[in-house]
């Protein structure tokens, strides 16, 4: 069964929900073969690089939350690292650019000193060895077709080489990927092929990461740093290792959540958030009521001003991480904001998901990012390196001001529940600074209101930060209105917009059927795979 929704009786192979039909494929033909869910979310991730470019590559990095049936959840850790010293800033090629998605526009810092160490192929790799049970010439074996044989453009993806049309042009090699023949953007229905890249998966494939962090790849990133303005060495990739660490955990209405921990911070301000709702009777709500609508916008603005209390904002490193995550779950500051939720209706960027079951219950979330780009490939491999040192949202602190030789924090929050009646469900999205707010409303569709996953996701958004409320078409009768009675600017956008994230799903109801569903607002697609 394929779909944006999907759903089938008990006896399933497994489900995969993600952002491209070529990556749902790719875990769809894993699980077929009897691959568990982590060998199904490592060629999905593979495949992901090629069709889903401006959003996922395997020069960047991200997080798996995976849950092995019957065992305890861990989180692999294989996002970015910063870089061991800095380079002077004159010296770096570091530039703004601004990104149009059309309602609103968002600055971004590309060129090669936004550049942080990648992590996505040392993670991938660390999975395999860990969770895997084929090998990794198989699974990076629908990647390999996939850039070879081409993908179609679809609108959506031509409309993101739009928004990110000054990174993906900013540099010949990345220029003649994403134009054609005529050297305008690729539009809907052309073929969009990767040569280079399905060399370089098999070489990878062949003879492992070592080839990524310390051969020829490692050998030609540190000459391009030296040469043209980036700032990693030699031992910045051969020291680069994959994090294992115990998720964030917290109970809601009855279910057991689990997410990123520190040092990232988005799995926690989730969790704060839900210490916020779980004080309110949000589960006896009408999901459309005016109600409704004002407690989560209120919990949403009280979770920021915790941020800003717990100096979230400005941690660095992960000592620093782990002392300001202390400071937001301080009982005296949670009593404070809870308070302050209580009976009152007042107020005072690029990445993908895949989500991915198995038959025996193994979970894997996987959220990828490579910002949006640094304009700039790996010489000769199509691999699009990244800009994580110029993403705003990851250096509240200020560009050039990050610790050296640490893990960069990130709102990236893959995350598993499990219900009372024995429900299970692996979720995250991409979406920069709106990741946390989109797992936020659609883990309480599902644990407040019991939708379906389909409808929990597809459900509108809002996101609410500082002094500017996103309001997605279908709110609450008025909402706009209300909003700015409170002081707030509104800022109307249409349904199912890319803004609001792309939350991808699977679940298992305790009978053992399983669904999955894709979120419309990042083309998202599901297949529940039968035998």
């Amino acid at each position: 069964m394929t779909g944006q929704g999907s759903r089938q009786a008990a006896g399933a192979l497994g489900a995969v929900a993600c952002g491209h039909p070529a990556t749902a494929a790719a875990a769809e033909e894993i699980l077929a073969e009897g691959g568990n869910a982590f060998d199904a979310v490592i060629a999905a991730c593979c495949a992901a690089a090629v069709a889903e470019p401006v959003l996922c590559s395997l020069g960047g990095g991200g997080f798996l939350l995976a849950q092995a049936s019957g065992g305890d959840p861990l989180l692999y850790d294989f996002f970015v690292q910063t870089p061991k010293e800095r380079r002077p800033v004159d010296a770096l090629d570091f530039y703004p650019i601004l990104a149009d998605f059309g309602t609103a526009t968002q600055e971004f810092h590309i060129g090669l000193g936004a550049m942080a160490t990648p992590g996505a192929v040392r993670g991938l790799f660390a999975i395999q060895r860990d969770l895997a049970s084929l090998p990794m010439t198989r699974l990076m074996e629908p990647a390999v077709r996939l850039a070879r044989e081409g993908v179609t453009v679809r609108l959506i993806d031509a409309y993101l080489f739009q928004v990110v049309a000054p990174i993906v042009t900013a540099e010949a090699c990345s220029r003649g990927l994403f134009t054609g023949p005529d050297g305008k953007l690729l539009t809907a229905g052309q073929a969009f092929t990767q040569p280079q890249l399905a060399d370089s998966l098999e070489a990878l494939a062949s003879e492992g990461d070592t080839l990524f962090y310390e051969g020829d790849f490692a050998r030609d990133l540190v000459a391009l740093c030296e040469e043209a303005g980036g700032q990693l060495s030699a031992a910045d990739l051969a020291d680069y290792r994959v994090v294992r660490r115990k998720p964030f955990a917290s109970r809601y209405r009855g279910a057991e959540v689990v997410t990123n921990p520190p040092p990232s911070c988005g799995g926690i301000l989730i969790g704060f958030a839900l210490n916020l709702l779980g004080e309110e009777p949000i589960h006896r709500m009408d999901p459309q009521s005016e109600e409704r609508f004002l407690l989560m916008a209120r919990v949403m603005e009280l979770t920021n001003k915790a941020r800003v209390e717990a100096r979230l904002e400005d941690a660095s490193g992960e000592a620093e991480e782990a002392a300001a995550a202390r400071r937001l779950f301080d009982p005296a500051l949670l009593a404070r904001y809870a308070a302050e939720v209580a009976g009152r209706a007042s107020f005072s960027r690029g990445t993908t998901h895949i989500s991915v079951i198995d038959a025996a219950g193994n979970l894997a979330a996987m959220t990828l990012s490579n910002g949006e780009g640094c304009g700039r490939q790996l010489p000769g491999s199509g691999i699009l390196l990244n800009n994580m040192l110029g993403e705003e949202d990851l250096n509240r602190g200020g560009f050039h001001r990050w610790p050296t030789d640490s893990r960069l924090s990130s709102m990236m929050s893959p995350t598993l529940a499990r219900t009372e009646r024995g429900s299970l469900f692996a979720i995250g999205s991409g979406g920069s600074n709106r990741i946390r707010t989109a797992i936020l409303q659609v883990l309480s569709n599902l644990l407040d209101h019991g939708m379906d996953l389909e409808t929990a996701i597809t459900a509108p958004r809002m996101h609410l930060e500082f002094d500017v409320a996103n309001l997605e078409q279908g709110q609450a009768e008025g909402a706009t209105a209300l909003i700015a009675e409170r002081g707030f600017q509104a800022i109307d956008w249409p349904a199912h917009n890319l803004f609001f994230g792309g939350v991808h799903g699977v679940a298992r109801a305790p009978d053992g059927s399983l669904s999955a569903a894709g979120d419309p607002r990042r083309g998202g697609t599901a297949r529940v795979v039968t035998g």
